[in-house]
């Protein structure tokens, strides 16, 4: 992997712990990683050109204004006053090339002296064994401290170690020895029919990512979340907010334009503009409504202490038709 560093710009040793997304359903880490890199004000340092990702080129995604500064598809930011690295990836890995991919990245991030290894990204529900009833997102990780992946620092934050890594499993190994180097044999492709469960999270770019910067000798981990493909704005909200626990950074720390401290990237309000996402404006709405039988109570928990999109398109309030004939208000 080669990088361009912008002029006047440099990797900052202080910068340690570096953010990153995997790409996976609904692209949630890659939204979490907007929103942290808009929210506490990284600068572009460099742009990342690797062979296996797809170019793309677009406006710039975090503003104040498009004023037509140009975003690739891999590009590394830093935040000094956080301590904080970022790498945004806007674009998916060549079908065959995720372990190429993984060990670049891997080589990159040891080349430019990062300590501490953060990988964001999404898992896909209908593939998850147990359905969790509680209205808050469970975050699960993985993580290098110990072998079978666990991290005592994680399971104080409340998170649950994602059960489905087996370092003894077939292609968890086939995975580890592809990183450091080693062949596919032919025992270790089996039939795509018989893939198991396990299988399925060991072929997902975080496992490659993360199986390449353990082989580095990176300490790393995973922060993840089952989700569905839609509106997965909330979902990025929480990722972005689980990381922040993780590294000891709150986001009221930010000091952004938007209330408990995120920054909503420019990106995400052109998707506002488009009509395809509706930010939820609980608060605004329910002041706006003097009759309190007639506000709807926002279900997403969240909502009350900042505002995010909703799938549930909380806060609007209940429509009132008159009724011609008998002059009743009904709801």
């Amino acid at each position: 992997m080669e990088h361009a560093v912008v002029e006047g710009e440099s990797f900052s040793p202080d910068c340690s712990t570096l953010l990153m997304p995997a790409l996976s359903i609904g692209n949630v880490g890659q939204l979490a990683v907007d929103l942290l890199v808009s929210s506490s004000s990284a600068r572009r340092v460099a742009y990342l050109d690797e062979p296996s990702v797809l170019p793309c080129a677009g406006n710039d995604a975090f503003g104040p204004d498009a004023v037509g500064d140009l975003a690739l598809a891999l590009e590394a930011y830093e935040s000094p006053s956080h301590r904080l690295a970022f790498i945004q990836q806007r674009s998916p890995i060549i079908t065959g090339m995720v372990v190429s991919f993984a060990k670049n990245v891997a080589n990159f991030i040891s080349s430019i002296e990062k300590d501490h290894v953060v990988i964001l990204s999404s898992l896909d529900s209908g593939k998850r064994r147990i359905i969790d009833a509680s209205s808050d997102m469970q975050v699960y990780y993985l993580s290098s401290c110990n072998e079978d992946g666990s991290d005592l620092k994680c399971e104080n934050l409340g998170w649950k170690k994602l059960e489905e890594y087996d370092p003894s499993q077939q292609r968890w190994k086939c995975l580890a020895s592809l990183v450091e180097g080693g062949h596919l044999s032919e025992d270790m492709t089996g039939d795509p029919e018989e893939m198991t469960i396990n299988d399925y999270y060991s072929s997902l770019p975080f496992a490659a990512l993360f199986s390449a910067c353990k082989a580095k000798g990176l300490k790393v981990t995973c922060v993840l979340c089952y989700c569905s493909e839609g509106d997965n704005m909330p979902e990025s909200f929480q990722l972005a907010e689980a990381a922040c626990k993780l590294v000891a950074q709150g986001p009221e720390q930010f000091h952004g334009n938007g209330s408990n401290g995120w920054t909503i990237p420019l990106s995400w309000k052109s998707l506002r503009e488009l009509g395809r996402v509706q930010f939820c404006g609980c608060a605004d709405r329910q002041a706006a409504e003097p009759d309190e039988s007639l506000r709807t109570p926002c279900p997403q928990e969240i909502c009350k202490s900042i505002k995010i999109p909703s799938k549930n398109y909380c806060g609007v309030k209940k429509k009132r038709t008159e009724n011609k004939m008998t002059g009743r208000r009904r709801l």
